[in-house]
């Protein structure tokens, strides 16, 4: 028998009311079927099945609330063992219900993988920040997970003892499953609440922590729930042994094979700070180049590695051959006199970081490309799938591409066409730190209308971009040279020039126009000032 749980219904909601319940106990039902109807604040939403199977077990009544990655009924799965009888099951109950009460204090609860974004069922285990057996904190960071959009760190949800990890680093872990068991201390009557109403707060059975304890018990040999509720063994939620220290840097630790107790802390109450760990691993670095040399090691060459194509990679690889197969691109290239831009730039840059902004070219360069738009509307729309309609976007939702350590990854600047220039600056500075962080939520990726590659930035001088579909256009920005130009009077000067390359969907672009509107964008960033005749 599994718990389905509540999954999320919508953002910030946490419960809902049980409005009518379309299957009955006992009744069979197929995958997707709609098992309830549920009000939120906010709407009428039907919940289908994820399996097929026989529902077991309404967890609520018509009129209840439900909670949201709460159990909301228990089913048996197609394909999956049975549940067990009643008479078998009533015995594990009390037993695992005497166990704890004898503790008084505590009972073991899943931590279900909530929902990481919209669309996202499944994610990479990328690390672990805690171990089994190790004490936390309610919001601590537990594990770090990798989406195809983005990397996320997921928090407790509770205080107390991390009692199983139920992936490796590197595995897949389904949204909706469980993540971690972890053993919640609370007083001895809740204690006595949570395991005998286990189906209503956990997803793990009762009778899967108390099969052991009855199995121990008549072999009379110590068990694992001896181990976390009483005797000489019992953990303590408080441990003055154990070493100050951040998640982060236990986890350097660990990276390190550094014991934390045997680490002198500098921080404030014998903190041990990373540059703690860092002082360490350099003092033991001699004895450790001594062993190596003492070594022989043998070059083997003509290896092969082969490694799966996850996350970002993955999603990376699946956008592009869809952008690439169904929409015809072509490309035009030009360049840009970029003196007056930086000319700009060196003015206004003191003022933006009086005010705690880093003003780069890049704002520029999306506030000249929505003053644009605004005469071309043509480049800010998008065809459906079938190229059958075209609909026009009012809001400049202008994409930037970024490099980040997961990845390629392109958030947006939404509205461009209604923000300043240190409003666009400054929403950019923070799409961009949390995109090399992987930490950008989905709203910042979606919804773009048109995009930015910048391979100037790393190098690169000119290239072909491939464009973000749905999207229409995207640009290449090249790195800016210095290189000789003739002037009026065909006298050669010195000018910073940088390259850029358009890419179009011919569909509906053709190259008159994107010729045109790259003009007009080139004349903003040429004379910065004509941008203020068109600003509002």
């Amino acid at each position: 028998m599994k718990d389905f749980i509540l999954p999320d219904i919508g953002e910030g909601i946490v419960e809902c009311e049980l409005v009518e319940w379309l299957v009955a106990e006992g009744e069979r039902i197929e995958e997707d079927q709609p098992v309830a109807d549920v009000m939120t604040d906010k709407a009428l939403v039907q919940i289908p099945a994820m399996h097929s199977g026989v529902v077991r077990k309404l967890y609520y009544q018509k009129g209840d609330i439900a909670k949201v990655h709460a159990p909301l009924f228990a089913m048996d799965i197609d394909g999956e063992a049975p549940a067990m009888p009643a008479q078998d099951a009533e015995e594990p109950v009390q037993v695992a219900k005497t166990a704890t009460a004898a503790t008084g204090a505590s009972h073991v609860e899943d931590f279900v993988l909530p929902d990481i974004g919209e669309g996202i069922v499944e994610c990479e285990l990328v690390e672990w920040l805690v171990s089994e057996g190790e004490v936390i904190e309610e919001d601590q960071p537990v594990a770090d997970v990798m989406t195809d959009k983005a990397l996320v760190q997921i928090p407790s949800k509770f205080s107390g003892q991390v009692v199983k990890l139920y992936y490796q680093k590197g595995e897949i872990a389904k949204v909706h499953t469980p993540l971690f068991a972890i053993e919640v201390k609370t007083d001895g009557q809740a204690g006595d609440s949570a395991v005998s109403h286990a189906p209503q707060t956990a997803k793990t059975p009762v009778s899967a922590i108390a099969a052991p304890v009855k199995s121990c018990m008549a072999k009379n040999i110590p068990t694992t729930t001896d181990k976390f509720t009483g005797g000489e063994h019992e953990p303590k939620l408080v441990n003055p042994d154990k070493p100050l220290a951040s998640p982060a840097v236990r986890r350097l630790a660990r990276e390190l094979e550094i014991n934390l107790s045997q680490v002198q802390g500098s921080g404030k109450k014998g903190r041990v700070m990373k540059q703690d760990l860092l002082s360490q691993g350099q003092a033991a670095e001699p004895v450790a180049n001594q062993e190596a040399k003492a070594q022989t090691v043998q070059t083997i060459s003509g290896g092969t590695r082969t490694e799966a194509i996850r996350g970002i990679k993955a999603a990376m690889a699946k956008q592009m051959s869809a952008s690439v197969f169904s929409i015809p691109h072509f490309s035009v290239s030009d360049e840009i006199e970029m003196d007056a831009l930086m000319a700009a730039r060196a003015a206004l840059k003191p003022e933006f970081e009086k005010q705690g902004v880093k003003l780069s070219f890049m704002p520029f360069i999306i506030k000249a490309m929505s003053l644009a738009l605004k005469q071309f509307p043509i480049v800010n729309s998008q065809v459906n799938e079938d190229c059958t309609e075209l609909t026009y976007f009012d809001d400049h939702n202008i994409g930037m591409a970024v490099d980040s350590k997961i990845g390629l990854l392109v958030p947006n600047i939404k509205g461009v066409q209604n923000l300043s220039l240190f409003e666009v600056a400054k929403e950019a500075s923070r799409l961009i730190d949390l995109a090399r962080e992987g930490k950008l939520g989905s709203s910042d990726l979606k919804g773009g209308t048109i995009s930015i590659s910048n391979v100037g930035v790393i190098g690169g001088t000119t290239a072909t971009p491939v464009i973000n579909k749905p999207e229409s256009a995207i640009v290449a920005l090249g790195k800016i040279q210095r290189l000789p130009r003739f002037d009026e009077q065909d006298n050669v000067k010195a000018v910073n020039i940088m390259h850029i390359s358009w890419s179009g969907d011919h569909r509906i672009i053709d190259g008159a126009t994107m010729v045109r509107f790259s003009n007009l964008w080139k004349s903003y960033l040429e004379n910065p000032l004509s941008m203020l005749t068109e600003m509002k």
